[in-house]
């Protein structure tokens, strides 16, 4: 990209920062009116969890063993994991069901049984099949097969799609209840839920509306000095990324760039969401919530880092790169191989852009001081959200207080003793404590940012827009809860 002239000088760190959550990331939940509105059947999109239930038997379909060779059943009278199916979604009607150990259910008519089975390991016209829901209430289905025929629960032992029926009768063996659980929100359901021909105009819409440059003002105005926007690892790939992602996003990181170089801003640049997903999470870009990212992922996802480094890494207004946002349940030791080649990646084109590597959630936060130890210009990244832990739901104000400023403060020090920065790169006003008032909201929000104050790259808030008050900073900012 080119380099605009500016007369504004832009910070080092440390930094008070904010995120740019769900802007070139979708995340669903952040957003009202939804982006995902004008999506048809929008509650089964990639990776939603649904269970079914015959009505006849009033026991639940479910694959033996996880998936196998064995025909599925149903002879469950509740569900868990074996009765539970992951949707990948293939039109506004057609999917295919992904069971417990990834295989994904199909049609076996070999000798003419038309039994069903979860053994493929990828999904082929066998394993796709349409769900019709009844007009009057959508939870009531029938499922029909690759040969035209539906499912039919003949015995409790036997599924077989041999039905031509068009009754709607409880006591109908083709008619099934279904219950949709564990929903996921992010840019590969919005994306294949609208499809390519719907898809780029929402996006398109989203980005030119839902960050401005008159953002990057109130910002600047309001005492933040950067900003962290998470990208997907698509952006590398724009203007035609896979399907379902839609091209754009890269244009509009570059609108960013030139805002907060017009604002004396500084951005930081974070790998939200990588290929194989990290973390199984909705802002990972996963289809189905499964964490695939490994070693057999590392070579791409350096890719992405070297096509971002290359274009900013000697921007006067980066103010880091993430190589990658909360991995979590990913091998320890892949990650540091990753973090490696990353750094490298970057150092291929700038000497001193700083190098972000966020500390895998669930670990020690100590975890990899020794690791980082030999790089320059390293920060470690720390996401404290005092929620999400049972621990918190009975705390008072005070011991929410006391907690940030004895075990936060002691937690951040820890990371403190390395050569590398340390960077709170995600927390939030939201806390367990339900109807607090103002002042107490006040008073949590300023004992966190008296702590976090103490990192030494900075902090970053979750995030600058939400439809929910505490998590938008800019919410906090308007009414007063917090002052920077």
């Amino acid at each position: 990209m080119q380099v605009q002239n500016s007369n504004l000088l832009a910070p080092n760190p440390p930094y008070k920062a904010v995120n740019l959550g769900n802007w070139l990331v979708v995340e669903g939940w952040m957003e009202q009116p939804s982006l995902f509105d004008g999506i048809v059947n929008k509650d089964l999109l990639d990776g939603n969890q649904v269970q079914l239930m015959s009505t006849k038997f009033h026991t639940f379909l479910a694959a033996e063993d996880g998936g196998g060779l064995a025909a599925i059943v149903a002879n469950r009278t509740s569900a868990s994991g074996w009765e539970t199916f992951k949707l990948w979604r293939v039109n506004d009607s057609s999917f295919n069901f992904r069971v417990f150990n990834k295989k994904f259910v199909g049609l076996n008519n070999q000798g003419g049984g038309n039994t069903i089975v979860a053994f493929s390991d990828s999904p082929s016209n066998q394993d796709t099949f349409q769900i019709i829901r009844n007009n009057d209430d959508p939870f009531k289905i029938r499922i029909k097969a690759s040969n035209g025929l539906f499912l039919q629960v003949e015995s409790q032992t036997s599924v077989r799609a041999s039905y031509q029926g068009t009754s709607w009768d409880e006591n109908d063996p083709s008619v099934f209840r279904m219950n949709v659980i564990n929903k996921l929100d992010g840019e590969y359901q919005l994306t294949n839920g609208y499809g390519l021909a719907k898809a780029p105009q929402v996006l398109r819409d989203h980005w030119n509306s839902y960050i401005t440059e008159d953002d990057f003002i109130f910002m600047s105005q309001n005492g933040l000095n950067a900003v962290r926007i998470p990208v997907g690892w698509w952006i590398a790939q724009d203007p035609n990324p896979p399907k379902p992602f839609v091209g754009g996003s890269l244009a509009a990181l570059d609108n960013a760039f030139t805002w907060a170089q017009n604002h004396g801003m500084k951005v930081i640049v974070d790998l939200h969401a990588v290929e194989g997903s990290q973390n199984g999470n909705s802002h990972s870009g996963t289809r189905d919530g499964y964490i695939e990212w490994g070693d057999s992922y590392i070579p791409q996802t350096v890719s992405v880092i070297d096509f971002l480094a290359k274009r900013y890494g000697n921007h006067p207004n980066l103010g880091g790169i993430e190589l990658m946002n909360e991995p979590q349940g990913v091998n320890l030791d892949s990650l540091k191989k990753y973090y490696k080649a990353g750094y490298d990646a970057v150092r291929k084109y700038s000497q001193n852009a700083y190098v972000i590597m966020s500390n895998p959630l669930g670990e020690d936060s100590k975890v990899l001081l020794s690791f980082v130890s030999g790089f320059d210009n390293v920060v470690l990244d720390v996401h404290y959200y005092n929620l999400f832990w049972d621990g918190f739901n009975n705390m008072n104000v005070q011991q929410n207080i006391d907690f940030i400023r004895n075990d936060r403060s002691s937690d951040l020090r820890g990371v403190s003793s390395t050569n590398a920065l340390t960077f709170v790169g995600e927390w939030t006003g939201e806390w367990s404590l339900r109807d607090a008032s103002k002042r107490d909201s006040q008073r949590y929000a300023l004992s966190q940012l008296d702590v976090y104050s103490d990192a030494t790259f900075g902090w970053a808030y979750w995030s600058y827009k939400c439809q929910f008050g505490n998590w938008s900073l800019k919410w906090m900012i308007e009414n007063g809860y917090i002052k920077l």
